[in-house]
């Protein structure tokens, strides 16, 4: 990455026909660059400079890829924004070569010594919380769990201190849905993951309605032997509020803490233990991302996601229409054809939902994305995928698929936060990193979100909701590397509860927001 005239101006590749304006400020008309281009015109922060004159037509260049054609002459020295370009079309998915056919992972130096306190699961899987979950069959009952959270908290949490939390699941699925049609096995499996989210330690609670047409009982994790709970099912962790054997609210309630003492008392005696790295399920994700977030937050946290893949452990991205435009720089890195085309039917039946819908991939990006920089969704794409680092992709998912190998995984989700956090909780992950540009007090109870800012002037403007602040490496106090095995740390110092993230702390927590592609009735 080649930095010109004192940090104020980023050419990311010699390819490159454009700079990243670096000053929070801007730059004024005359600011002469260090390779000679003088501005025409005030360019603002995080924006793009011309650095020769740029025909109609021709290509516009960043990340050493084609980001947009000129529609009008742009001249050396201008501001290029949104209205000068034209989106180029996508890459052709069938004409994208898969890669050769072997199962030979391309070998990592391998990271070892490297350990985090976790709670340790009967089935394997390693929590960074400790957290009672009541989960919903339906969406009517979402002010009964949302009242039993409170009460929970209030009158018996404090009594099981080494239960952080009780979290209600709620969600706006279960009834007048076609639950029995082929898009409706994403809304349903994702909610049954979530249940088996590692935080939760196999001790889920299912509050149901009664007539709803997802039965809870298809919710609750199966018991065995295996379980934190074991082979006795002489209590249920499901409770109807039709139920004919209560009479009135407050018996309904006195019944579901009986059950939630059950919970907290087996939860209660789960311990933190060392664990290796490789018990780490990272889930990455951006959302109100600037011309910054490709240059710093995304590739800081791509190097972290290979240390933790070098030590053994399993980290997802996803957001689908923000690597649609960048999918042929991702085929080749996956291990063999079958994860290839996965990969590529994933993109193929998201192309085809948003068609369904009369949408396209340029609606992705909004009108922060553009204030801070984002042409287009290209652009964005391009320094999106800069989060998944530079390991192989060893296996994709449909989504609300859970995890099924060590590695990096593709995780299809949509881009929106809510969803994309959703469905990778369901996946598995037990810590979640954020990064974003133009800010957001996104945040999950049920797992830690590191908040990772790609530019200085938003991480300390907001220093008490940003955790990270990756602008350093756009300034020059840092490098990728640097930031990259920092960052790495901060999540292992995370996943022990050795340190608490600003949502944590503050409070900050968004609803479960379910993709449900399926119709309704």
């Amino acid at each position: 990455m080649q930095v010109a005239n004192s940090d104020i101006v980023i050419i990311t590749t010699p390819k490159d026909n454009v700079g990243i304006v670096v000053n929070p400020l801007g730059l004024a008309e005359g600011t002469v660059l260090q390779e000679g281009t003088v501005l025409l015109q005030f360019v603002p922060s995080g924006h793009k400079v011309a650095l020769c004159d740029i025909a109609v037509g021709k290509e516009i260049i960043r990340y050493a890829e084609i980001i947009g054609y000129a529609n009008k002459l742009i001249k050396r020295g201008e501001w290029i924004e949104e209205s000068k370009m034209s989106l180029p079309t996508p890459p052709e998915l069938q004409f994208i070569s898969l890669p050769e056919a072997n199962e030979i992972i391309p070998e990592m130096e391998p990271l070892e010594g490297y350990t985090f306190q976790g709670y340790r699961n009967a089935d394997g899987s390693v929590g960074t919380k400790n957290i009672l979950g009541i989960t919903t069959s339906v969406q009517c009952v979402a002010g009964l769990t949302e009242h039993l959270a409170k009460k929970i908290k209030q009158e018996l949490l404090p009594l099981y201190p080494n239960v952080d939390d009780v979290v209600a699941l709620n969600h706006t699925y279960g009834c007048g849905v076609a639950i029995t049609a082929p898009a409706a096995i994403v809304p349903i499996r994702t909610i049954q993951n979530i249940a088996k989210n590692p935080n939760f330690g196999g001790g889920i609670m299912v509050i149901g309605l009664g007539c709803e047409k997802l039965r809870p009982e298809s919710l609750v994790p199966k018991k065995d032997d295996s379980s934190e709970f074991g082979a006795d099912e002489s209590y249920s962790s499901i409770t109807y509020m039709q139920d004919e054997s209560f009479h009135g609210f407050n018996e309904m309630v006195e019944g579901i803490m009986k059950t939630a003492e059950i919970h907290l008392k087996s939860l209660n005696k789960r311990q933190r233990e060392t664990c290796p790295a490789s018990d780490l399920v990272v889930g990455m994700q951006c959302g109100g991302s600037d011309a910054f977030s490709g240059l710093t937050a995304n590739p800081a946290a791509g190097f972290a996601a290979d240390l933790i893949v070098r030590a053994g452990g399993s980290v997802m991205f996803s957001e689908v229409t923000e690597v649609r435009d960048a999918i042929h720089l991702l085929v080749p890195r996956t291990i063999n054809p079958a994860v290839g085309r996965a990969l590529l039917n994933e993109m193929k039946w998201y192309d085809d939902y948003l068609s369904l819908g009369q949408a396209d991939r340029s609606a992705n990006t909004t009108p922060g994305n553009k204030l801070g920089g984002l042409s287009n969704i290209v652009e964005k794409a391009l320094g999106s995928i800069a989060k998944s680092g530079t390991s192989p992709i060893v296996d994709v998912l449909s989504p609300g698929e859970r995890i099924r190998r060590k590695g990096l995984t593709f995780a299809a989700t949509p881009a929106s936060d809510f969803v994309c956090g959703t469905l990778q909780l369901a996946s598995g992950m037990n810590m979640h990193v954020f990064m974003t540009g133009r800010g957001t007090p996104y945040g999950l109870s049920m797992v830690p979100v590191i908040k990772v800012g790609s530019n200085s002037k938003l991480s300390q403007r907001w220093f008490d909701l940003i955790d990270f602040d990756a602008g350093k490496i756009a300034s020059g106090e840092k490098t990728i590397e640097e930031m990259g095995w920092e960052l790495f740390l901060l999540i292992l110092d995370v996943a022990s509860g050795k340190k608490q993230v600003a949502c944590d702390v503050l409070g900050l927590h968004n609803d479960l927001v379910l993709f449900n592609p399926g119709p309704l009735t």
